[in-house]
């Protein structure tokens, strides 16, 4: 119950003039979403992540619209992706999809099925110890805050229904 209500306030707060719901195989599903057409579908994130990267002395580091911060006396990379940013599919392996939020391939999240939530998509991390998981982003190791743990996609379905219009209805025959 409490994540369909954080889901519904997600939607509520986003934006007036879009219909943002929580990504499932059944919404794939209900609008007959193809793997080339979820290339062509604009994601949304529906809480904030937050990614921690220890920074070791002597190594060389990118960031990618990080900073560099100071965490109990430890230079910490910090990358944030904001609630509603917007977010493309890179590849879809065997039901993983990997979505990226800023310029880069590599620079991807993992989301897949998650039983326990309706089956809506939610970030995959490859270990969980209560709520902070282990992601690999951009090649390098990364832990995520507690809040990220509750972060869903979203998709605009009224986008989906507008690019799906070639429907038509029959008016019917009259017998002669």
């Amino acid at each position: 119950m409490k994540y369909i209500i954080i889901a519904a306030i997600a939607m509520v707060t986003m934006s007036s003039c879009k219909n943002l719901v929580p990504y499932s195989d059944a919404v794939k599903t209900k609008y007959s979403l193809s793997d080339d057409q979820l290339k062509h579908l604009q994601f949304y994130l529906s809480d904030p992540i937050v990614l921690q990267h220890k920074v070791v002395d002597g190594t060389t580091t990118q960031v990618a619209d990080g900073k560099i911060k100071i965490v109990n006396g430890e230079k910490v990379e910090e990358i944030i992706i904001r609630s509603g940013t917007p977010g493309v599919l890179v590849r879809n392996d065997a039901g993983k999809l990997e979505i990226s939020f800023e310029k880069g391939d590599d620079h991807f999240l993992r989301f897949g099925a998650n039983p326990s939530r309706y089956e809506t998509y939610v970030l995959l991390a490859s270990d969980w110890k209560g709520k902070i998981g282990t992601v690999t982003y951009a090649g390098n190791k990364y832990f995520t805050s507690p809040e990220s743990a509750d972060a869903l996609l979203l998709i605009d379905v009224r986008r989906i229904a507008n690019y799906q219009k070639d429907e038509r209805v029959a008016k019917g025959r009259k017998v002669n």
